[in-house]
């Protein structure tokens, strides 16, 4: 006998309940070309097995160890759903996640997502997934698996979540950061592309309280709609960084600013007894972040610590490395510049000294 709802006597499905199994299976047929494009040495199964398999040996390393991380989107998401725009949020959870082990000097080897949703839209997932490959392409890692969660009742219609996890793998010898970051060391800034994926929720409570919408024309860039603007995708730093440190030798310590920008994320990596001090004059910050000022009435202070203000990722060296560096990162294709040095650090004082001014770009 069926189980029946104990009423009429029909029976009632999976698909009744909300998870539609057959939506789930098309969702895995409409990504496999997309993960076939994200292969690499080490990696070449087909997605839909209990695991993803990654053969390290096949990687090329000698002496290795392993590196993980994880992150999210947090809600840059909300926008990606109210605008339509699922196409580039994949490629901030990988930056999120793969940017985080390139600090470490490790290249990323695989990634893996989790995807979370009331009621599946295979259309709309694809298109998030697109986004992940892509950004794994120029990550250089491989997406060998991830779940798809279906939950009717956790989530709004319409809503999902990401999540990504990645793991990279470094030589044992040139994990980072070294022991050697010393004072007088050289402290470079890499571009960032925008917002990238930290501080939207004041972002969403700028854009709510000046009125304006996602359609029209960013206040601060004419030639994109606000949601273009703001949708921008994390930057990846994985190749040019890596092939800076293969190149040289000379980087000594990497930060990537996300949530809590320079002032939070720099100190991570410095030893104790050093600080960073930065010249705010050295860079000009994107557009956006005037009008994130202006609009939300803060001081540099609380600019730097929310928002990474321009500089996506932080670069530590020694000032005879400092050409070599400049002209790999820059021959990669980054935007860089030398904001600071590495100083004594005084008891009980800040291990991050902004000097001057946040300056913006016009």
């Amino acid at each position: 006998m069926p189980d029946t709802d104990g009423r009429s006597g029909t029976p009632i499905t999976y698909r009744d309940a909300g998870v539609d199994i057959d939506a789930g299976n098309a969702l895995v047929d409409a990504i496999k070309p997309l993960v076939k494009a994200t292969r690499r040495p080490g990696a070449d199964a087909e997605i839909g097995g209990f695991g993803g398999l990654f053969d390290l040996k096949a990687a090329g390393f000698q002496d290795p160890v392993l590196v993980a991380a994880n992150d999210g989107v947090g809600t840059k998401l909300k926008i990606a759903i109210d605008t339509g725009m699922h196409d580039t949020v994949g490629i901030d959870l990988v930056a999120m996640c793969v940017n985080d082990l390139v600090v470490q000097g490790a290249e990323p080897l695989f990634f893996l997502d989790y995807f979370a949703c009331g009621k599946l839209e295979t259309g709309v997932a694809a298109r998030v997934v697109g986004g992940i490959a892509q950004g794994c392409i120029e990550a250089g890692c491989a997406l060998i698996g991830g779940e798809t969660a279906e939950m009717p009742g956790m989530y709004a219609d319409g809503d999902y979540d990401l999540a990504g996890f990645s793991v990279g793998a470094v030589e044992r010898n040139q994990i980072l950061p070294r022991k050697d970051v010393a004072p007088g060391d050289c402290v470079l800034g890499l571009a960032s592309s925008g917002v990238h994926s930290n501080g939207y929720s004041l972002v969403r409570r700028i854009v709510a309280e000046t009125g304006a919408t996602w359609g029209a024309p960013a206040p601060f860039d004419a030639s994109r709609s606000l949601a273009e603007a703001l949708m921008t995708p994390t930057r990846i730093y994985v190749k040019p960084l890596l092939g800076a440190i293969r190149a040289t030798g000379a980087i000594k310590a990497l930060a990537h600013i996300t949530g809590g920008g320079l002032l939070e994320n720099i100190p991570r990596v410095l030893p104790d007894g050093c600080a960073a001090e930065l010249d705010l004059g050295t860079w000009r910050a994107p557009p956006v972040f005037r009008w994130l000022r202006d609009n939300a009435r803060i001081d540099d202070h609380e600019m730097l610590r929310t928002f990474n203000s321009g500089i996506g990722m932080v670069v530590v060296i020694a000032p005879d490395s400092r050409d070599a560096v400049l002209q790999s990162l820059s021959a990669a294709g980054e935007t860089v510049a030398e904001i600071g040095r590495i100083v004594p650090a005084a008891p009980g004082a800040a291990h991050v000294q902004p000097r001057g001014s946040l300056e913006f770009a016009a």
